[in-house]
Order: structure tokens, then sequence, then C-alpha cells
């Protein structure tokens, strides 16, 4: 279940009759439990309550309790045995009339009236596994009237499936839109009255339905009609009372889909709903999958929180605005200017989606103004900061129209709290008809023609406020010449898009042409900077645009970026390009998890970047430290891979800089599975004596990681003329000969000849492996390696270290060389993508003492002795990042304590320190190598 479900189910549960003894299984069905589930916990089977109520191990202890007893009842439940040995994460009590809860990770309460518990639910959503974010916990109005319009926008596409379709998407959008400004407007008093829309429709519309469209079709008439030409516009006069709003959100047409009875009544409902509570940042991102049926089952999934999006806007632009006005104090003409400045900077999100940023943007601008104001004695003074002045772009319909009305909403909400209900109703209506936000494809627009430069004037104007027109959507900026800064979130996707595992087909053609679209996309942009640029990360294009429009018009960028485009392969592609057009980065916030509202998510790994033409402003890294602790970096220099060093790109190296072993490839058969076997097969496999040693265990990355058992024939001391005398042999090398004559590579091919040979042979076969994975998930705290028995052949899937000294063991277990691994060699999906000639060899290790190498070897030994106790754990199991046993994860603390030492003395504070360090010596150890 989603939020939006649950909030629905529990909305449900509160309207009926209290039933104290099926309440808490009510409860329970209502965040997602199974009806098995709760038949074991009705029977007693898994219910470990001592106090007669229900105990969910792991999860919650509730109870129903007689009237007046709640607290005394929530107290019980806290000091419960029972509760303690669960481990239950909450404790709830109600007697039908109150209801109180604890969240016993954290010390949350929540205290309400039994039928108020609804609002509360986004307090209990970790129950069904999903993780939230604070403004989502305190207010569950956003999700509730997400559910409401979702469940109308379908029950309207069932009656008017017309409306469905391409040619009239926008239509249906656009009436959805219609009807979420009325639902503000009549609960804020922008319209004249209380509940007017609501009101009237429910008085005037037939309760069959039949005419429900044509009353709310006159209603948008009424309001895209001016007072002076009512007269002759012959309006009902129930609809004569509205006022003129216009502004586009009513012009062109004025029809409305037909209702069912079932639509009127969820009109109607949503209607009731208090609009006042809105908050624009975090209701546009969940109402813009009503309209996308590709989201709709993620619906209310896509919040981005306000911290995370302050994590870009104030290095960006709000850190400055709030030292300068820290600076000016009481000083009213610095105070003035500070104002005058900030009326003139604009605010541009390139994929603005449903405007979580320009939102926050905005509203973070008011509350300094709203400063200003107050210490110069004009609180009441009208905002100088127009909306025009925050501009995007979004590729999809809806979206983009939620943009402009959430920012007009927040501009309202920002008028009342700054300055008085009356004064802001007084400047709200009529909207103006000026456009700022426009629909189409980012990478393809002229972004000169969205945000144009600050030193020419722009005469072309939108159509009006919601029928921007495709290509252009360009208008006069008030206050010209001021700043701008250009932000956003741009979509995560990588160089290529591949549809899941058991996707329809027509998901499949979907997502072919999306990525069809999107290298088309990218190949405009690269197509002549590089030959490489297939390789990018879609994010790569926001980038490059950026730094383009900063060439024409100056301005600062920042973007939360897939992190992949600071590591490995694409670091010497993309920021070439950029330092060419005079960019360099200005702050930066290392790896985090940007997670957002979903269940069990544990987010996606992202990096913030701002880029800009000579900063001014002294450089500042952000670091997320080994405690969780954000740390903040004045430095000279951030380069490409984030790290506080001057710019340099790590190169391949065909050895290793240091005392590292060599390390190879595995080795590869390219014999379509006819030269491996498995156990039964080993066992089954008939050989003579002088075949003995042929068969040996085959290691690769998933054999390594989760115990996999497999074998190879190895036969290359062995004349093919000897082999194939052997019945068991003859039709498995008969197999890989015309494999390989059927192969299109002339290398395959000539193998053929030698059918019982590997292709590609790294290893004699005599040596004792060290294999380390090619690829390994990024979850891990530490690369995992494995060590081989002496003669296992290690496949092309790994590594491998043969015959090294155990001390190698403690370089690549170690944190030290994880971090190197993930900025250098970059990763495939999530996963590490691990490299021999990139990542190991060019791994810096400080000249090491014969004491260096024992103390590592015996924290190599600890390590591997400590996975031995726990056999037959495999390395998947013992490297969960929850569930790493003490005593390895205390042997790997030591490792990192004995390594780091060697470095710098003592432990590293967080990765961006080791970070430095490493490329420090990276860079004497090349410049070395290179005189």
């Amino acid at each position: 279940m989603n939020a939006v479900e649950i909030e629905e189910a529990i909305s449900q549960l509160a309207e009926q009759p209290f039933d104290a003894v099926e309440f808490p299984y009510d409860f329970l069905l209502a965040f997602g439990n199974k009806e098995t589930t709760l038949k074991r916990l009705r029977s007693g089977t898994s219910n470990k309550s001592d106090l007669d109520g229900v105990l969910q191990a792991n999860n919650i202890h509730l109870k129903s309790c007689a009237a007046g007893n709640v607290s005394e009842t929530l107290a019980a439940l806290k000091s419960s045995p029972a509760t303690t040995k669960a481990k239950a994460k909450f404790i709830l009590a109600t007697d039908g009339q109150t209801l109180e809860a604890e969240d016993l990770t954290n010390g949350d309460t929540i205290a309400c009236d039994f039928k108020d518990f609804p609002d509360h639910f986004g307090f209990f959503l970790p129950l069904a596994g999903i993780s939230t974010v604070k403004q989502i916990r305190e207010s569950s109005f956003d999700i509730k009237a997400t559910g409401r319009l979702n469940r109308l926008y379908v029950e309207l596409l069932k009656t008017n499936p017309d409306w469905g379709t391409a040619e009239r998407r926008h239509d249906m959008n656009h009436f959805m839109a219609r009807l979420i400004f009325l639902f503000f407007a009549e609960d804020t008093s922008i319209l004249n009255g209380e509940d007017l829309f609501t009101a009237t429709v429910t008085q005037m519309s037939d309760k069959d339905s039949s005419n429900t469209h044509e009353v709310i079709s006159e209603l948008f008439r009424a309001m895209n009609t001016k007072i002076e030409d009512r007269a002759t516009a012959n309006l009902p006069r129930w609809a004569d009372t509205f006022p003129y709003v216009n502004g586009g959100l009513f012009s062109g047409s004025t029809e409305a889909p037909k209702f069912s009875k079932i639509a009127r009544s969820y009109l109607l409902h949503i209607g009731s709903l208090d609009w006042t509570k809105i908050n624009p940042d975090i209701f546009g991102s969940m109402i813009q999958a009503v309209a996308d049926d590709e989201e709709r089952g993620a619906l209310g999934m896509h919040y981005t929180s306000v911290p995370n999006i302050l994590k870009v806007l104030n290095p960006l632009f709000l850190d400055d605005l709030n030292a300068q006005l820290d600076a000016a104090g009481d000083n009213k003409r610095k105070l003035d200017n500070l104002r005058k400045r900030m009326s003139k900077i604009r605010v541009f999100d390139p994929a603005c989606g449903s405007g979580n940023f320009l939102v926050i943007a905005y509203k973070e601008m008011r509350a300094i103004e709203a400063k200003i104001n107050a210490y110069c004695g004009e609180p009441d003074r009208r905002s100088e900061i127009p909306l025009t002045n925050f501009r995007g772009i979004e590729l999809r319909d809806f979206p983009a129209e939620i943009a402009r009305l959430a920012l007009i909403i927040a501009e309202y909400q920002c008028d009342v709290t700054y300055r008085g209900h009356k004064d802001a109703l007084a400047a709200f209506l009529p909207l103006d008809a000026e456009n700022w936000i426009t629909q189409g494809n980012a990478l393809r627009l002229d972004w000169l023609t969205v945000c144009p430069p600050t030193s020419q004037k722009v005469d072309m104007r939108g159509e009006d406020l919601f029928m921007s027109p495709l290509e252009k959507a360009q208008i006069d900026f008030k206050n010209e010449g001021g700043e701008t800064y250009i932000c956003g979130n741009p979509p995560y996707v990588g160089a290529t898009t591949k549809a899941p595992k058991g996707a329809s087909r027509e998901t499949k053609e979907r997502l072919k042409k999306e990525d069809a679209r999107r290298k088309e996309d990218m190949r405009r942009i690269f197509e002549g900077r590089s030959r490489t640029w297939k390789s990018l990360d879609y994010v790569s294009g926001w980038f490059m645009k950026a730094a383009d429009f900063g060439q024409i018009s100056r301005s600062a960028a920042a973007f939360v970026t897939t992190n992949s485009v600071c590591q490995g392969q694409q670091v010497p592609i993309l920021w070439p390009l950029i330092s060419q057009t005079g960019h360099e980065i200005s702050f930066a916030h290392t790896s985090f998890v940007w997670s957002n509202l979903a269940s069990n998510n544990a987010g996606v790994t992202v990096a913030i970047v701002g880029i800009e033409m000579q900063p001014t402003a002294e450089k500042r890294l952000y670091s997320i430290g080994d405690d969780g602790s954000t740390s903040t970096k004045s430095v000279e220099n951030i380069n490409a891979y984030l790290v506080p060093y001057k710019d340099v790109i790590v190169q391949k190296s065909n050895r290793p800089l240091s005392e590292l072993t060599t390390m190879v490839k595995g080795s590869a058969p390219t014999d379509g599975g006819n030269l491996l076997l498995k156990r039964s097969e080993v066992e089954q496999l008939a050989l003579g004596p002088t075949l003995q040693n042929a068969v040996r265990r085959f290691m690769g990355s998933e054999d390594s990681i989760n115990g996999g058992e497999r074998y190879c024939l190895w036969l290359r001391d062995k004349s093919l003329d000897e082999l194939l005398a052997y019945d068991a042999l003859h039709d498995r090398l008969e197999a890989v000969r015309l494999m390989r004559l059927e192969s299109s590579k002339e290398q395959t091919k000539k193998f053929s000849e030698t059918p019982h040979l590997f292709v590609e042979t790294r290893q004699t076969g005599r040596e004792q492996p060290i294999v380390i994975p090619r690829h390994s998930s990024e979850r891990r705290r530490y690369l995992p390696c494995a060590i081989g028995t002496p003669g296992s052949i290690v496949a092309d899937s790994a590594a491998a270290l043969l015959d090294a000294p155990l001390w190698n063991v403690a370089v690549l277990s170690s944190r030290l060389h994880l971090v190197w691994i993930a900025t250098v060699c970059g990763k495939i999906k999530t996963d590490y993508r691990y490299s021999n000639t990139l990542g190991w060899n060019t791994f810096p290790v400080p000249k090491l003492t014969e004491k260096n190498k024992e103390d590592l070897t015996r924290c190599a030994e600890d390590i591997l002795l400590a996975r031995e106790a726990h056999f037959p754990a495999t390395i998947a199991d013992l490297y969960k990042p929850d569930a790493m046993p003490e005593n390895l994860r205390a042997a790997h603390e030591r490792n990192d304590e004995v390594l780091e030492r060697i470095y710098i003395g003592r432990r590293f504070r967080n990765d961006t320190e080791r970070l430095e360090k490493l490329f420090e010596l990276y860079t004497k150890m090349t410049t070395k190598v290179a005189v």
C-alpha cells in the first residue's frame, strides 16, 4: 500500500463506530497487513501481548481500553516486558474517544480525539515500511487531498474516456488545475463567500449528477468574464456571484467533463476538506502523479524534503542573502539596497516538475524580505519580488500547470503571513496573464528564450498564464539587470534505460521510445564536442546547457545529480567540456542519500554540484562524516571528483604505482558453458588418473560473494588428441569447437582449433588467488574479496591477485580503498565497478615498512578469522549493512585504524578527507613516474 491508500483506509476506520475488540486488527489492516497475518494474531500464535492487547513483534503493541484509561494504558504498554522483548517500535492506546501513541525509537508522541487520529497517520507510516520526512508526518492534508483528487480523476475518465486520450489529456489536466484553485480559493475567502464553489455545485446540480458538468461550466465562464462585461454575458444569477479570475486559468474552453453520481460525491467530499492547510511545496509533488498513469501506482511518493532542496538553494544564493541581511543590521540604506537586489533575482529551474525548488526559493526570499521590511518599519509593504522572476521548464503538461498554481498559492500564503489577510485578498485577483513556466523539453529548448539574458529586452509574451506556447515562454523581466540562479533536480537516468524483468510489451516499447528520445537530446548537445558522450548520464545535458547559458548571461547553477557524473569514466568526458566554457565548481555536496516518501525505499545516492564562471565567493565543500553529521569546508578548489584538491583526472595504469601486487583480470572460457561444471556433473565425470587435476574450482563474482560452487575443466597441459579419446570429454569439446566457429569474432574462431583451452588465460593454475568481484553492491561498507584454494581458476567476472602477500587483503578490505574505487572507477547502476588498471594499479599507498606489512597482515588474518567464525555464512550474509557480525565489524575497524595511521598518523574524519589525501599521493606518484 502507498501513503495515499493508507490515509484513505485510516480515515474510513475513524468514521466507523468504535469496536474495541476489532480496532487493533482493523488498524493493522489499514497499514497493509495481510489477513493471514491478522489471523495468526487473533489466534494468539504470533500475538505476544502480556496486557490482553495486540503485540506484533518488531512493529507495535496496541490496546483498546476502558473509557478514561488511555494514558494509564499507554504507560502500561511502555513498561511492558513484552513490548521490550518484541522490539516494538510503537505503542498505542485508545478508548474510542481519545487516542494516544508513542514512537519508541525517537520518543515522539501524539494525543488527540479519536475522530482526528487520521490527521496523524503520517506518524505511523513506518508500520508500513514507509520512511517519512517531518513535513509529511506533520501534514496529512496534502496526502488526503491527493488521494481524493486521484479517485475523482479516475472516476471522471471512466465516464469520459475520450478525455483520457492524447488529444484531450491537456483539457482534463487543465480542468483538474481549475478545481484545485477553486478548492483553495473558496476556503481562503478569495471567492466571494465561504465554500462558495462547493455550496453552489451542491445546490445547483441535480443529485443524479446529470447537470453537474453544466453547472461547473457556467461557473468557469463567470470567472472568465470581467465584471464590466457581466451585463451582456447572460450569466445565471448564482454564477454571477463569482469573481473575475482569468489570468488564463479560466480562459479558452469552459467545457467540463460529465459527472457520474460517484464523481459528484467525490467532488463534494474534496470540497469539504480544509484547503487552508495546503502546503504547495509538498502538494505539488504528489498531485503530479494524479494525471500520470505510470506514476499513479506510487501516488504520493515523490515528495522532496525542504531540507534537501535547501542543500541546493542555500549555498547557491540564499546563504549570501542572509549574510547580507545580517551585515546590514539596522542600516536602512543597506537594507533597501538588499531589497532592490532581491527584486531583480531570477530563479530558473529547467527541470521544475511541479515547482518544488521554485516554491521554496520564493518562500525563503519572501521571508528575508519580510525581515527587511520589519527592520525598516514597513511591515505592511507590498512585496517587490515578482513571481515572474521564478522560471521553469517541465516536459509534462500537468506538472507544468501545477507548478504555476503552486507558485500562485505560495504568493497568496506569503501575503497573508507578512501583510495580512485583507491586503492579500486585495492584491490577489484578477490573476496576471503572464506566463513564466514553459512546458517543453529542457534539453531541446533554448534556455535564453525562457530566461533571457539580463542585458536584453524581450518583447514577446506567452498567450496567458495556463496556456504556454511549447517553444517560447518569454515575458519581460521586472527590474532589469539582476542575477540569475539555475537550479533543480533533473531526472535520474543513466546512459541507457532497460525495462525491468517481467515488464509488459507496452512498457518495453514506451521505455525504448523514451530512451531513443533521450539519446537524441544528448546527441544534440554533445555531438561535435565529444566522441564518447554516449557514456554520460542524462543529467549531464543540464550541466552542459547551464554552462552554455552562463557564457551568454552571467549566472550560477547547481543541480542535484546522479553522483556517477563525478565518478569513473564520466569525469574525463564531461568536466573538461564544462571547464572549457570557463566554469568552475563553486560548491558541492558529496554523495548522500536523497530519499523520498517510498515504501522500503533506501533512496538514491546523489551529489549536489554548483558551477559558476570565476566564482567570487569562497568555494565550499559539504560532506557527510562517518558519524552521519554534515561538515562544511572552505577550500581553494573542488575538482571533478568533488575532492578539495587541484584539478586532476586519474588515468589507467598497466602496473601498480606502489608496492601492491599486480592484479589481473580473470580468465574467460568463451565456451558456451561446456567447459564449466556443476558439483553433480563433477561427480558423474569419469576421468582417468592422468586427468585427476583437470577439474578445478571456478570462482567469479557471484561465486565469491554468494558462496556459489562451480567447477571448470582446466586442460592446458594436455594435447587435444589425448583429450578427445575420453568419452566424457569428446562431446563437450566438440560443442566448444562448434560454438567458437559460429562466433563473429575472428579471435574466437581461431580458438575453435583448441577447444580445450580458455580463450583468455591469465593464470597458470598453480597459484592461490585472491578473488575480487568486478561488480558489487554499493550498500556494503567494504569491498568484498575471497581467498581461493590453490589451483582455483578465477572467472572473467572477477579480478585476481595471484600468490599475493596477505597484507594486500588489508588494503583491499579497507574503507580507504572502497572510497577510491567508488570515485575513480564509478558504478554500473548502483553497483561498484571494479577495475584493476583504473582502481587497483592507481591506488596510492605510502612506502610500507616491514612492520607496516606485518601489522596489515595480522589485520587481514583477523578479518578472515572473523569470517570463518560464522561459517557457512557467505560474504553476502556477513556484509549486510544492518546485520554485520560484531567481531567482523571490529576486525575491519582495527584494519582501518592501522592502515589510516600509516597515511596520516590518525583516523580520517570522513571520506572527503580520505580522498583529499589519496589524490595528493596520486599526484606525487604520477609526477615521479612522468619524470
